[in-house]
């Protein structure tokens, strides 16, 4: 499945850090994320995607040559001391058609339950992502549904979220159902300056294939300063089977396709020490296909560096190396991409960033029959692209 980055609450918070806010305009909070530009050197179509598949093989520097914008469109208001809020978000992505990510309303302040927050529609519930690899290892929400957040527990929080298989834009085939729970349990301190997360999910439903069932669990440490002060560490545990998925969501609902049985061990590293920022990723994922028992396991390594020569202008780098073992050859992608930027100051994590860049790609023939109809097209083992991106988030 494509993924695609959205504002995640490492990235948010970095942003607002930063100086990034939330406009007003006529009253309505106004957020989001875009990204885009051109790609000069393409001859076939190929603007980027240089990836094995896996979900945490696409490093993203110079890798994307896609162009859309999200906009989340917030209300807030008070009534008798209860505090409710309405999101509206649409996005456009290429040529697609515009379409309805987030439409929900949240409620907070009841007498019973004063911290606790209420909800019903469709919610991201993004938890955490990997930047480089654009992909949010732990994450529910997405589909039509409702739940409650920031349940006290004591010494850690829980969210609890019910939900079905359709969407504000579309539903689910007739007679095809899915129904799927979630249990988030946040803050729970491990150590100092460490917590730990974990995520439950459970998923039912008529009309699939082989069944309508699945399960998963991720757990998730997060420490500050580790090794270093300016320096974090995020390591996941994950597994899921049958129609669950590997990040908290559904796996293959639409009444055609069988689940999987997925694990997962991650671990990324971020830092900012002056002018030096960056994120590291390591990773294994195996996926094992319900019915026809086909195999693949991904490895994944690869970070972004970051240097302010400038308090506006730094320079990135970008490097990786991945690897798919299933039923034939094993496929070999390595990356490497240059790209100066200029941004509002040094940080890591600062946008908007205007980059010119460079990429070099490689990978053996395995990968380019793998791949054949799109980077791989008639034996290639290489690419170049030079290419003008923008990302923004505010």
């Amino acid at each position: 499945m494509k993924t695609r980055n959205r504002l995640t609450a490492v990235a948010l918070a970095a942003a607002c850090a930063n100086g990034a806010f939330a406009m007003d305009v006529a009253g309505f909070e106004f957020t989001g994320y875009s990204r885009g530009g051109p790609v000069f050197n393409h001859t076939d179509g190929v603007k980027g995607n240089l990836a094995l598949g896996g979900e945490l093989q696409k490093y993203r520097l110079g890798n994307e040559g896609d162009n859309g914008i999200e906009i989340d469109l917030i209300k807030r208001f008070e009534t008798s001391g209860i505090k409710w809020k309405v999101h509206y978000m649409p996005a456009k992505w290429g040529s697609g058609d515009i379409t309805t990510e987030q439409a929900y309303v949240e409620m907070g302040g009841f007498d019973f339950a004063p911290e606790a927050k209420f909800w019903a529609g469709q919610r991201r519930l993004r938890i955490q992502d990997v930047h480089i690899v654009d992909n949010f290892l732990m994450n529910y929400g997405d589909n039509q549904g409702a739940g409650v957040t920031d349940i006290s527990l004591g010494g850690a929080k829980l969210g609890l979220g019910v939900f079905t298989g359709d969407k504000f834009d579309n539903n689910l085939p007739t007679g095809v159902k899915a129904r799927r729970l979630n249990a988030d349990i946040s803050e729970i301190n491990t150590n100092p300056g460490g917590q730990l997360r974990v995520l439950l999910t459970s998923v039912s439903g008529t009309g699939q294939v082989n069944g309508g069932s699945g399960s998963g669990i991720s757990v998730s440490h997060n420490q500050k300063d580790f090794l270093a002060k300016g320096m974090s560490n995020a390591l996941f545990l994950q597994a899921s089977r049958g129609h669950a998925r590997i990040d908290g969501e559904f796996e293959s609902i639409d009444g055609k396709s069988a689940g999987k049985r997925v694990t997962r061990i991650a671990d990324s590293i971020g830092w900012q020490m002056g002018r030096f920022g960056g994120q590291a990723l390591i990773g294994y994922q195996t996926n094992k296909a319900d019915i026809t028992g086909v195999e693949t396991k991904d490895f994944s390594l690869g970070g972004r560096g970051s240097y302010a020569f400038t308090k506006n202008f730094k320079g990135l780098a970008e490097l990786s190396t991945t690897t798919r073992k299933g039923t034939g050859p094993d496929q070999r992608l390595s990356k490497v991409t240059l790209a100066g930027a200029l941004a509002l100051n040094e940080d890591f994590w600062s946008r908007p960033e205007l980059r010119l860049y460079v990429t070099k790609a490689n990978w053996n023939q395995a990968a380019a029959v793998a791949n054949a109809s799109t980077f791989g097209a008639g034996g290639k083992t290489s690419r170049t692209l030079v290419g003008v991106q923008y990302e923004v988030w505010w």
